[in-house]
Protein backbone atom coordinates (compact mmCIF):
# COMPACT_ATOMS: atom_id res chain seq x y z
CA UNK A 1 0.00 0.00 0.00
CA UNK A 2 1.45 3.04 -1.26
CA UNK A 3 1.28 6.28 1.37
CA UNK A 4 1.54 9.92 0.08
CA UNK A 5 4.70 10.65 1.79
CA UNK A 6 3.97 14.74 1.80
CA UNK A 7 0.68 13.99 3.90
CA UNK A 8 3.10 12.34 6.83
CA UNK A 9 3.51 14.45 9.62
CA UNK A 10 6.46 11.75 10.50
CA UNK A 11 7.87 13.42 6.87
CA UNK A 12 6.99 16.73 7.62
CA UNK A 13 8.78 16.73 10.99
CA UNK A 14 11.64 15.54 9.18
CA UNK A 15 11.86 18.44 6.57
CA UNK A 16 11.95 20.40 9.90
CA UNK A 17 14.63 18.95 11.51
CA UNK A 18 16.75 18.83 8.48
CA UNK A 19 16.14 22.65 7.96
CA UNK A 20 17.40 23.72 11.46
CA UNK A 21 20.42 20.95 11.08
CA UNK A 22 21.37 23.28 8.20
CA UNK A 23 21.21 26.23 10.44
CA UNK A 24 22.45 24.73 13.03
CA UNK A 25 25.86 23.86 11.41
CA UNK A 26 26.12 26.87 9.57
CA UNK A 27 28.20 28.29 12.35
CA UNK A 28 30.67 25.06 12.23
CA UNK A 29 34.29 25.97 12.05
CA UNK A 30 35.91 25.72 8.50
CA UNK A 31 37.58 22.90 9.54
CA UNK A 32 34.54 21.04 9.86
CA UNK A 33 33.61 21.51 6.59
CA UNK A 34 34.30 17.66 5.22
CA UNK A 35 33.69 16.49 8.80
CA UNK A 36 30.88 16.60 11.07
CA UNK A 37 29.32 19.29 9.09
CA UNK A 38 28.91 17.31 6.45
CA UNK A 39 28.12 14.15 7.91
CA UNK A 40 25.11 15.52 9.65
CA UNK A 41 23.27 17.39 6.74
CA UNK A 42 23.70 14.26 5.35
CA UNK A 43 22.45 12.22 7.86
CA UNK A 44 19.07 14.87 8.34
CA UNK A 45 18.00 14.79 4.73
CA UNK A 46 18.64 10.96 4.79
CA UNK A 47 15.89 10.67 7.18
CA UNK A 48 13.51 12.39 4.97
CA UNK A 49 14.35 10.92 2.30
CA UNK A 50 14.27 7.39 3.31
CA UNK A 51 10.40 8.04 4.74
CA UNK A 52 9.70 9.61 1.08
CA UNK A 53 11.71 6.32 -0.76
CA UNK A 54 9.67 3.87 1.15
CA UNK A 55 6.47 5.93 1.14
CA UNK A 56 6.99 4.57 -2.78
CA UNK A 57 7.02 0.83 -1.81
CA UNK A 58 4.24 -1.43 -2.62
CA UNK A 59 4.00 -2.92 0.68
CA UNK A 60 3.97 -1.94 3.74
CA UNK A 61 6.73 -4.60 4.62
CA UNK A 62 8.68 -2.27 2.41
CA UNK A 63 7.42 1.18 3.48
CA UNK A 64 8.48 -0.63 7.41
CA UNK A 65 12.50 -1.24 6.13
CA UNK A 66 12.70 2.30 5.30
CA UNK A 67 11.08 3.23 8.58
CA UNK A 68 13.58 1.61 10.26
CA UNK A 69 16.45 2.75 8.17
CA UNK A 70 15.57 6.46 9.42
CA UNK A 71 15.30 5.23 12.86
CA UNK A 72 18.65 4.43 12.17
CA UNK A 73 19.75 7.72 10.93
CA UNK A 74 18.13 9.81 13.54
CA UNK A 75 20.35 7.49 16.49
CA UNK A 76 23.09 8.94 14.55
CA UNK A 77 22.29 12.25 14.22
CA UNK A 78 21.63 12.59 17.45
CA UNK A 79 25.10 11.35 18.42
CA UNK A 80 26.58 13.60 16.08
CA UNK A 81 24.57 16.44 17.64
CA UNK A 82 26.08 15.42 21.08
CA UNK A 83 29.55 15.45 19.87
CA UNK A 84 29.34 19.15 18.13
CA UNK A 85 27.68 19.80 21.31
CA UNK A 86 30.60 18.48 23.22
CA UNK A 87 33.29 20.22 20.87
CA UNK A 88 31.16 23.93 21.45
CA UNK A 89 30.14 24.08 18.32
CA UNK A 90 26.90 25.96 19.10
CA UNK A 91 25.00 27.57 22.24
CA UNK A 92 23.66 24.53 24.45
CA UNK A 93 19.90 25.79 24.19
CA UNK A 94 20.14 24.68 20.77
CA UNK A 95 21.33 20.86 21.71
CA UNK A 96 17.95 20.90 23.89
CA UNK A 97 15.60 22.06 21.05
CA UNK A 98 16.86 19.97 18.70
CA UNK A 99 17.75 17.05 20.02
CA UNK A 100 13.83 17.00 21.35
CA UNK A 101 12.14 17.03 18.15
CA UNK A 102 14.81 13.66 17.43
CA UNK A 103 13.57 12.03 20.52
CA UNK A 104 10.09 13.05 18.94
CA UNK A 105 10.26 11.78 15.94
CA UNK A 106 12.08 8.62 17.24
CA UNK A 107 8.65 8.35 18.90
CA UNK A 108 6.45 9.37 16.05
CA UNK A 109 8.25 6.66 13.47
CA UNK A 110 8.05 4.22 15.81
CA UNK A 111 4.29 4.96 16.69
CA UNK A 112 3.93 4.40 12.72
CA UNK A 113 5.20 1.93 12.44
CA UNK A 114 2.83 -0.20 14.72
CA UNK A 115 -0.30 0.86 12.60
CA UNK A 116 0.93 -0.70 9.31
CA UNK A 117 -0.28 -4.02 9.14
CA UNK A 118 2.89 -5.91 8.34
Amino acid sequence: MKHNFKNLNIWKLTIELANDTYILTDGFPKNEEFGLKSQLRRCSVSVASNIAEGSSRSSNKDFNRFLEISLGSLYELQTQIIISSNRSYFDLSKLENIENKIIELQRMISGFQKTLKL
